[in-house]
């Protein structure tokens, strides 16, 4: 029996380019299938991708994309990174940007007309070589599956993941002409939202099958509180909905081999140098004091109010408590002079992969107040790395994280601290829960240690993705 023939769309893959957990994801999920299937990934070709660098290719192929009455010429490149083959879309206005889909403050005015020529440019990959899946993830690429009505001549089949419902490429009727796309699918069953067009609803519509990041997400956005405006269309269409909890890299992420850290370590004692390298370097004092940390984006969805008066609470206290992340400017204020005031408060506003591995491998505990989080990998890193989460009981954290409260050494989960409630009350009694359970030495150090012995890996998932391509496929791959 041939392999299953996958090609793999995202708007972002790490290294190439990346905003979010869509890079991450695009970049180890098809390392994990690679074995199992033919798979290929295909992403725009941004200028500032660095193509000397990953030996990246022009091909011969290339072709021409006609939307509103103009004419925009494809090119075709290639590289092979880790194993897998990746194809990259080269179009003057998806390419000529300075960054993936705009600024931090504002979108670029000709995202519609970028990611249509990109969603055109992979229906003419399907035209000229077979694929049985085209694996869809997120906006960027949703409008496939309705392209792919149009072209009945084509057999491939769709599966479209849904990484985060929050963005879902809505934009002005005016701009309809760039999608290239008759006008008659601007309906509430298909691309109309509230008079906008919706590029998500596309794929929710038409594509065969379609997944979220985790279980718990899956069922959670066919509520009004993560539906975002579309959990009845979801709940429609929810007899082809499922969840699948995302892996971690387990090769860029493990704490005995990454070259990123202080020290790589497999026991806590050796965790224990990483710990006084990262207080030295900080200018963070006291060893035995627990650390603390918040690695991520300032945004609302993240919960940095929660993180602003939970500090505000804990700041006079016997911890440390690092930060690291960019973004919403008032809350980077915040943080600065909290910083300032306070010697065990320590944060820096960048975004810094070098660093991240760092503090991982020296905290005690996560701090991860998301207001909502479609699956997270923040949790699954310090995990592996032997820090504790404090997570909101939401999404993906659901599913990944079980409380300390129930810990069994013979479990495969990885366990931590669950708040109920999205308010600070809940979360500052989480916090003030940590450091009791810091104190009890033999039970924290025999969680951390449990925790970094569990496979937080996409083999799991894997498995499930390509049984979900098999039945999308039916008898022929069964």
């Amino acid at each position: 029996m041939s392999k299953l023939r996958v090609l793999f769309c995202a708007s972002e893959v790490y290294p190439f380019a990346k905003s979010g957990g869509l890079a991450d994801v695009a970049h180890s999920l098809p390392r994990a299938l690679k074995d199992e299937c033919d798979i290929e990934v295909v992403m725009p070709l941004y200028k500032f991708i660095d193509k000397e660098k990953f030996n990246i290719q022009k091909d011969s192929m290339s072709f021409s994309i006609c939307l509103r009455k103009e004419t925009f010429e494809v090119t075709i490149h290639r590289t092979i990174f880790e194993g897998v083959s990746y194809i990259f879309i080269a179009s003057e206005p998806l390419s000529n940007k300075d960054y993936l889909y705009g600024t931090a403050t504002e979108g670029y005015s000709d995202n519609s007309l970028r990611f249509s020529i990109f969603n055109h440019a992979i229906i003419e990959l399907l035209k000229m070589k077979v694929y049985d899946i085209a694996h869809l993830n997120d906006w960027q690429s949703a409008l496939v599956p309705l392209l792919l009505q149009e072209h009945k001549e084509l057999e491939t089949k769709t599966l479209f993941t849904i990484h985060n419902l929050a963005y879902q490429g809505l934009f002005p009727y005016d701009e309809y002409a760039n999608l290239g796309i008759d006008s008659h699918y601007f309906t509430m069953d298909a691309l109309e939202f509230y008079g906008q067009i919706n590029f998500l609803k596309a794929a929710i519509a038409y594509a065969n099958n379609i997944t979220t990041v985790s279980p718990n997400y899956a069922i959670e956005i066919l509520t009004p509180e993560f539906g975002v405006g579309l959990e009845g269309f979801l709940a429609y269409h929810k007899h082809k909905l499922s969840g699948i909890l995302n892996g971690l890299d387990s090769k860029h992420f493990c704490a005995s081999t990454d070259e990123l850290i202080y020290k790589p370590f497999t026991n806590l004692s050796e965790k224990k140098e990483n710990k006084k390298a990262y207080l030295k370097e900080s200018g963070l004092r006291g060893i035995n004091k627990p650390l603390f940390a918040f690695i991520g984006r300032l945004t609302e969805q993240k919960g940095m109010q929660l993180l602003e008066d939970a500090l505000e609470a804990f700041a006079s206290s016997n911890i440390n408590i690092t930060l690291l992340g960019e973004g919403d400017a008032k809350f980077s204020k915040a943080f600065e002079a909290l910083a300032t005031k306070h010697k065990n408060i320590y944060f820096e506003a960048a975004y810094n992969e070098a660093l991240s591995h760092k503090i991982y491998a020296s905290a005690d505990f996560l701090l991860m107040p998301s207001l909502f989080e479609p699956c997270g990998l923040n949790q699954m890193i310090s995990m592996s790395y032997g820090a504790l989460p404090i997570v909101h009981k939401v999404g993906g954290l659901k599913d990944s994280v079980k409380s300390y409260k129930r810990f069994s050494k013979t479990a495969k989960s990885g366990y931590g601290l669950l708040f109920n409630k999205a308010n600070s009350s809940a979360f500052i009694n989480a916090i003030k829960e940590a450091q009791k359970l810091y104190e009890e030495k033999r039970t924290y150090n025999l969680i951390a240690k449990h925790n970094m012995s569990v496979d937080f890996s996409w083999n799991k998932s894997a498995k499930e993705y390509l049984a979900l391509y098999k039945q999308i496929l039916g008898a022929k791959h069964a």
